[in-house]
Parts: structure tokens; sequence; C-alpha cells
């Protein structure tokens, strides 16, 4: 590829083999584009209509290729974010927008032949290493979603800092399961937080006194802490 490809060359090369890899977990991907604003609104509703994985994403690419390079870029920057590579290991050969495109598939399979090796932590590494593990998971997430209950709504808007209107957006978008909806309100606080978003930050918020939330029920999110 050449080195002064565009964002959005990058992508519509991609496209065929970003596909197949981001369709096996479709909404999760549309939500965290929606959450750094690379769909319109009506591009998002579109998007989440459609109910075949694989056609899910093909849209999303190519509306936020056909919204030019701004989007573009940041939709390979979320490629490149913890989230995102964590989801879909193989996305770690994404990390430079000058990808060797034709190398991609390549590169995928033999990653997938590799026996997994640990490598030799430096000492150097370990600080960086400890604040990775100290992010909030989706597994923590899950478990505050379920432990918060009919307070969820309250608790998104006083302590998450959520907008009415994003969480009605998010109902909307999951009418029938709540789990679903606090998950996703949960997920995109994170999203929005970024590195700051800290299983212990987290726990700091829901431990507000007027919240009046049961703190045994949270407990786990210092438990976890490496």
């Amino acid at each position: 590829m050449n080195g002064k490809a565009s964002s959005c060359e990058i992508l519509r090369r991609l496209k065929a083999r970003l596909i197949p890899v981001l369709s096996g977990h479709a909404d999760f991907v549309l939500q965290h584009a929606d959450s750094r604003s690379l769909v319109t609104p009506q591009g998002y509703r579109q998007i989440k209509s459609c109910r075949i994985p694989d056609e899910k994403i093909r849209d999303l690419l190519d509306h936020i290729i056909e919204s030019g390079p701004k989007a573009s870029q940041g939709l390979l920057d979320l490629l490149r974010c913890q989230e995102l590579q964590e989801t879909f290991p193989t996305l770690d050969l994404i990390k430079d927008t000058k990808v060797d495109v034709a190398c991609f598939d390549c590169k995928i399979s033999k990653r997938k032949r590799k026996n997994k090796k640990i490598p030799e932590i430096q000492e150097d590494d370990v600080p960086s290493k400890r604040n990775y593990k100290m992010l909030v998971t989706e597994k923590q997430l899950m478990r505050v979603a379920r432990a918060l209950g009919q307070s969820w709504r309250q608790v998104s808007i006083m302590a998450l800092e959520i907008s009415s209107v994003k969480l009605e957006q998010i109902v909307a978008d999951h009418p029938n399961c709540q789990v679903t909806q606090v998950f996703t309100a949960l997920c995109y606080w994170r999203n929005v937080q970024r590195d700051k978003a800290t299983a212990q930050g987290l726990h700091a918020l829901l431990s507000q006194q007027e919240l009046a939330l049961p703190q045994e029920a949270f407990s786990f999110l210092l438990d976890d802490q490496p």
C-alpha cells in the first residue's frame, strides 16, 4: 500500500477483510462507533435496524467511508483502541494505518497458527502493565449492570453524567432487556472516559452517598484490582 493512502482508501481496501473479523460482535462495534460520533443519527438508526451481522458491518464501513477522511481515521483509531484489540485479537495487525492490505489475510492466518508465547516482561514495562489491568472490564461492567437494578437511570445521570437523551436512545435500541440497557450505558461511559475508566474510579462514583446504593454489591471492583 502506498504510504500516502488516505484513511478512506485504507478502509476501502480493508473492507472485505474487516467484515468477517468484526461481524462476530457487530452491535459492539456499532456502539463504539456511535460513542465516538463516527456515524450520523440517521445512519445509526439505519445500520442498527439491520439484523444480519455481516451486512451491519458492511453498512457501517460504507457509511463511515462515505463520511470522509475524518470519520475514516476515527474508525481506524477505534480499531486500534484497547476495547477493540481485546475483543478482536487479529486487529493488532492494524495498529498502523499504513497497513499492508495485501498481506493482511496471510498475517492473520499465520497468527492463528502460531503458538502463543508469554513475552518476557521488562522492568520498565511493569507500571504500564499495571495501569492496563486497572481499567474496568466488560465482565465487571456486566456485574455492575446486574447489581444496579431499577436505579440505573438515576445512577447514569447523577454519577456517570450520561444525558437523558442518550439514555432514551439506549432504551429504544434495547427495549426488551434492562440488563442490556444498563450494560450499554456503562460501556458508553467507559468509552467516553477511555483511560480514566478504572474499576476503582467506577467504585468511587457508585459510592456517592446521595445514590444510597448497597456498597457490598460493588466491592468486587476493588477486590479485582492487581
